[in-house]
């Protein structure tokens, strides 16, 4: 059994939420059945991945917000919702008041970029005002503004019989420190540094240098916390495809194995323009698994992780895999359940 100095603190998973276009209402119900697993095996945290336009979840603060009324303990996160769809006003205010309703549990995870498929959804996104629209950090900033508590309005007082803020309403004092930021480059993990704000890694990392997929991602890690007031201490989270099979059956093992099998060659080399490279999904036992990780010169380096499930699987090898990962692969890596 492999070993390691440095247990591993905090184990969660990421998902996002499929759902059958004509009727999405058992997607949604299994995804929350989900969230609720989790918490009963005593992982840290449940994430979800933002999919627009997509059988999958649209909007996370309402599935956050159902999940909030549904656990008491596991932390709620986006990994990631990009901004460039957002209103950082309005999110601040949905984010703050799931924060109250969960009782401090949510961890907003953000990202920037111009909208995908920015020509096809610009005139219903923007109509008005899409040329003028600024898809760079300065929505991350504003959105952290928000949520800390920095006046959103030139006016507070009394009005008639009503009485107005100056600022986002409910306030959840912390939930600002909790915003973190998904970078894919080597610019993008040292701006996040800069700002103090966490870090997600996921398992797409831009070739923006010489190295694997691993080692890049490793530079990621190290140039966000060389420039981060906190240092070694601030706080980085790894989201790799992860696949424990040690309770799976016959034909979920054989289920797994060509899944990874067919996202596989993506792997070999960056893809598309952006030069984007993806990680090997990690499939097998729990112990084959953390001899992998151990050796992961990323992974090293962290002591959260929220491990992202395969896309297209049923709930029956959520459930599976989930149990695995909470009863067999986190011992192997030293983490005890919450």
């Amino acid at each position: 059994m492999p070993t390691s100095s440095t247990p591993l603190q905090k184990l969660g998973f990421l998902t996002i939420g499929t759902f059958d276009g004509d009727d999405p209402g058992p997607g949604m119900e299994a995804l929350l059945a989900e969230i609720e697993l989790g918490e009963q095996l005593g992982l840290d945290s449940a994430w979800l991945r933002h999919r627009h336009l997509q059988h999958g979840v649209s909007s996370p603060v309402a599935v956050m917000a159902a999940a909030s009324q549904r656990t008491s303990r596991i932390e709620l996160g986006t990994a990631v919702t990009p901004l460039a769809w957002e209103n950082p006003l309005r999110l601040a205010e949905d984010l703050a008041t799931v924060d109250v309703l969960s009782g401090g549990r949510v961890n907003p995870g953000v990202s920037v970029g111009q909208p995908m498929h920015w020509d096809d959804v610009r005139a219903a996104l923007y109509p008005d005002t899409a040329d003028a629209e600024d898809f760079g950090y300065e929505r991350v900033l504003r959105l952290v503004r928000h949520l800390r508590g920095d006046p959103a309005s030139s006016f507070s007082g009394v009005r008639g019989i009503e009485v107005f803020s100056d600022r986002v309403q409910p306030h959840s004092p912390g939930l600002h420190e909790r915003v973190w930021y998904g970078a894919s480059s080597l610019a993008s993990a040292r701006w996040a540094g800069e700002q103090g704000l966490n870090l997600l890694t996921s398992s797409v990392v831009k070739a923006d240098g010489p190295g694997s997929f691993a080692e890049l991602q490793r530079a990621h890690v190290e140039t966000f916390r060389a420039h981060h007031p906190l240092g070694d201490a601030a706080r980085v989270s790894q989201g790799l495809v992860v696949i424990p099979t040690d309770t799976a059956t016959p034909a979920q093992r054989e289920k797994y194995a060509a899944y990874a099998a067919s996202r596989l060659p993506r792997t070999a080399s960056p893809q598309g323009p952006a030069r984007l490279l993806f990680a090997p999904d990690v499939v097998g036992t729990s112990e084959q698994i953390a001899e992998q990780l151990y050796a992961h010169p990323a992974f090293q380096l962290v002591t959260e992780v929220a491990f992202a499930l395969p896309f297209s699987f049923e709930h029956d090898d959520y459930v599976q895999i989930l149990t695995d990962m909470a009863t067999r692969l986190g011992p192997a890596l030293g983490w005890q359940p919450g």
